[in-house]
């Protein structure tokens, strides 16, 4: 009588099992990301292809910055609600400079995913695909991840120079920005920051045209501290 007790207790326990597991492979992945394409939601986007991280569990997206101010961005551009935490960089544990943010959304990994973006992105990216008319709210989110605006006095001009950079870590996805602003006549050339480390830049000209075109309907997402330098060089209308 024992052992057919204790075997019906364990297809009982099968049973059980075989259900929750049915339940949970039929439920529809929750979607906390409005996924549609608009300066603000391209802007963000900008935020993962270079602060950001897919992580390899197929659900949840991590963005980390040492700006205070980028990370209000990205929770702001996505309205999320999820708490923004500080870490360290591993070397220094007791230094938590760098403030990160993470949600899961099945949903919304898929779509970078298909994109373009992808776990362990740093030297793999390429092509992101989106609407051309978002291109450059894309790019103002990229160059204010990993980019720079750098106003400076040249020793044999009286003029200030200007400077826009974007680094990363992948040659073809500078490759692609650089495509995509030649056929506007923005050049730029290509540089390298250190082994491994790529840098798109861009000369005064060209960056001025540049301002003019990631500025254009910036709505409120950009940084600060970029903006004030970029805010000089705006034709009349654009700000």
């Amino acid at each position: 009588m024992v052992k057919y007790a204790l075997e019906a207790d364990v297809v009982e326990l099968v049973y059980a099992f075989s259900l929750r597991y049915g339940i949970i492979h039929t439920m529809k992945p929750l979607n906390k990301v409005k996924i549609e394409w608009s300066p603000k939601f391209a802007y963000v986007v900008g935020l993962i292809a270079t602060d950001g991280n897919l992580s390899s569990d197929g659900r949840h997206v991590h963005f980390t910055s040492k700006d205070a101010e980028l990370t209000d961005l990205f929770k702001k551009g996505l309205n999320l609600s999820n708490t923004i935490g500080k870490k360290s960089n591993g070397r220094f544990p007791s230094e938590k400079k760098y403030y990160v943010i993470q949600f899961g959304d099945v949903i919304f990994y898929r779509f970078l995913m298909d994109i373009g973006l992808m776990p362990c992105k740093s030297k793999k990216l390429g092509e992101i695909k989106m609407p051309h008319e978002f291109f450059y709210h894309f790019l103002r989110g990229c160059i204010d991840g990993d980019g720079n605006i750098h106003e400076f006095k040249h020793p044999e001009s009286q003029w200030p120079q200007l400077r826009i950079r974007l680094v990363s870590a992948s040659y073809p996805f500078l490759v692609w920005i650089k495509s995509i602003t030649t056929k506007v006549g923005i050049k730029g050339y290509y540089g390298s920051a250190q082994p491994g480390i790529y840098v798109l830049e861009f000369a005064k000209g060209d960056s001025i045209k540049l301002i003019n075109l990631i500025y254009k309907d910036k709505e409120n997402y950009f940084l600060e501290r970029k903006f004030k330098i970029a805010s000089k060089y705006l034709l009349a209308g654009v700000a």
